[in-house]
């Protein structure tokens, strides 16, 4: 009964924090099927360009309502409000057929998190961390942005309000040198799970991308036997730029998983369908609101249904 109210309780978090993106979606897609009482070939052409204003990208557009035009044939709907609803069931399918966890086998467990500055990087470790120690694990943070004196002293706030240990450098001290001693830590203090801070990369800048691979190489060598998370935190405020972003992170460092940030106060929320249907990396965490619960699992069935506003069971 409690997990059937905190899981309600999720679900109106996320629906009311994609309330920009579903009126944006909402105002775009049901003019499609105001306009149309027949579904004919004119609608799937203006619910594509509907598609792309809600900022899903014209390639994941066309994608989609080729797939959607397919479905309507096979199934032979002539109901608008039934292609709406194949419309939402394909895509919470593009999003995913279950719920992606973080892989924390391995002694320790490392999570590594990247991202340019201002998409709530810090923030989003301190809220993980927090999750992980709720959960039992014991958790140690890694302050390798070593660039700015503020992102230390904020991941220090964050370890002393989630209640676990860090280690940081002083201020321009060599970041992969930070994470060679938080390595050598996990590993004596026998922690559950390490969470590498990183600095803001300028994600055009090769020489930051090199030093970025070169604190995973860090990881790797020190501790060999440990999974490894790679999340690349991203703003869902900057629309189609986040895929751009995650392209790029990905070749330097072998993306597991993603955590768009801010989806509470844009109306771009259409971008997590682009991010899964062209690159293939999951989203593992959505940020839906200040607090230190509203960092949330993503769960592609909830999501599709919090988008179209349909009642979740």
């Amino acid at each position: 009964m409690e997990e059937q109210k905190e899981k309600r309780g999720f679900f109106s978090r996320l629906k009311e924090g994609l309330t920009k993106t579903r009126e944006s979606l909402s105002q775009h897609v049901d003019n499609v099927f105001k306009a149309f009482v027949k579904v004919d070939e004119e609608l799937f052409e203006e619910l594509m360009d509907a598609l792309v204003l809600a900022d899903m990208g014209a390639e994941t557009a066309m994608e989609i309502v080729d797939d959607l035009r397919d479905r309507v044939k096979t199934k032979r709907i002539t109901d608008g409000q039934e292609v709406k609803s194949e419309l939402a069931d394909l895509i919470a399918e593009k999003l995913g057929e279950e719920t992606p966890t973080l892989e924390l086998s391995g002694s320790p467990a490392v999570i590594f998190v990247i991202g340019v500055n201002g998409v709530g990087k810090t923030t989003t470790i301190g809220k993980i961390a927090s999750q992980l120690e709720k959960s039992g694990k014991r958790v140690l943070l890694a302050a390798a942005d070593t660039f700015r004196a503020a992102a230390i002293s904020q991941l220090e706030v964050w370890a002393d309000r989630v209640g676990c240990e860090i280690v940081k450098g002083g201020e321009g001290a060599d970041p992969a040198s930070v994470v060679y001693d938080a390595c050598t830590a996990a590993k004596k203090r026998n922690v559950d799970v390490l969470i590498c801070d990183t600095a803001g990369r300028l994600h055009n800048k090769k020489n930051l991308m090199d030093e970025l691979a070169k604190m995973y190489r860090v990881i790797d060598r020190e501790l060999p036997g440990a999974s490894k998370e790679s999340l690349l935190v991203l703003d869902a405020t900057t629309g189609q730029n986040a895929v751009s972003q995650a392209e790029l992170f990905d070749k330097a460092v072998p993306l597991t998983g993603l955590v768009l940030t801010k989806l509470d106060g844009t109306a771009k929320g259409g971008i997590v369908i682009a991010i899964c249907t062209r690159l293939g990396i999951p989203v593992k965490f959505i940020g839906v609101g200040e607090g230190i619960d509203d960092l949330q699992a993503f769960s592609p069935a909830e999501f599709a249904a919090a988008l179209f506003d349909f009642t979740k069971e």
